[in-house]
């Protein structure tokens, strides 16, 4: 190949890529849970495509997308030993949506914090599957090429993950509503109103901190009505007073920036069903906050 035409192929890839890199980013966030990690996929993603022959691919998009989800697959696998070992609960790495509402897919699912917090139970291939099918709208057979199995299997998949997450998490309010009952919660958190508290949340309701074991946040699950709320009422002196907090979006959902001394300590999400608040979900390890409010600052 002559050096011109050698510039005018890497040129075209480069394109190509770029205009598949926000779809990459949308696969490998949702599978992995990480956007510092799926940052990382894709930028392998663009190596791997680099390196390619790239006179066989007929259909760029989706080599890329193969690449990537494979790629996110085998990274979650190797990822969920050193999960393992993370201090606390785990929660997925907020994302501001605000720019990107569909984070690069035709639908905005599998996007929301409570939805990725539960992905994490699935095996990596059927949490691949399912972010496929309902964010990408990949056809079946698609979906089976890219995850290596049958078209049977591939619908299979999909379905044993629709059920887990039907089984396990109540139909969402809408946003308006979403944000009522976040802003009736943080009211009475901050003044320490039980009696609001126990109205909002639900009988069954979990708290999850994330700390990573860095910031004074609780290492086990606080669980059930009588707990969240005493616990809740316990903290506010301690901790509410010298915060600030601002109203932010991440991941398709009204959410709460807390910052201390104009520093950055906790991004608090809920799940909200009908009934009130199923979980509070605490994003308050510092590796995790860093990129979330460079990104709204940004």
């Amino acid at each position: 190949m002559r050096a011109g035409d050698h510039a005018d192929s890497l040129d075209r890839a480069t394109k190509e890529f770029v205009a598949a890199r926000p779809q990459l980013f949308g696969i490998a966030y949702r599978v992995t849970g990480s956007v510092v990690e799926a940052e990382d996929i894709v930028q392998e993603a663009w190596v791997r495509w680099q390196n390619t022959d790239r006179a066989g691919v007929l259909e760029p998009a989706a080599f890329l997308a193969t690449v990537t989800t494979r790629l996110a697959i085998n990274f979650t696998q190797s990822a969920r030993v050193r999960r393992e070992s993370y201090v606390g609960p785990w929660l997925p790495e907020p994302v501001d949506t605000s720019l990107d509402p569909q984070l690069g897919a035709e639908r905005a699912e599998a996007l929301d914090m409570a939805v990725l917090f539960l992905l994490e139970k699935l095996n990596p291939v059927e949490r691949a599957a399912y972010v496929l099918r309902e964010a990408f709208d990949y056809t079946y057979r698609r979906i089976a090429d890219m995850v290596e199995t049958s078209e049977a299997n591939a619908r299979q998949l999909v379905s044993r993950a629709r059920k887990r997450l039907a089984a396990e998490r109540r139909e969402p309010v809408g946003s308006a509503e979403h944000r009522r009952f976040l802003e009736v919660f943080l009211a009475a958190a901050q003044s320490g109103n039980l009696s609001v508290l126990e109205e909002v949340l639900t009988e069954d309701v979990v708290s999850y901190a994330d700390g990573g074991g860095v910031r004074g946040a609780s290492r086990i699950p606080v669980s059930g009505l009588p707990h969240v709320s005493r616990y809740l009422v316990a903290f506010a002196p301690r901790f509410w007073p010298q915060a600030q907090v601002r109203w932010v979006e991440a991941n398709g959902r009204p959410a709460v920036l807390v910052s201390a001394s104009g520093t950055a300590v906790a991004l608090l999400t809920a799940d909200v069903s009908e009934r009130g608040i199923e979980r509070l979900l605490w994003v308050m390890n510092p590796a995790k906050l860093a990129p979330y409010v460079a990104s709204l600052d940004g």
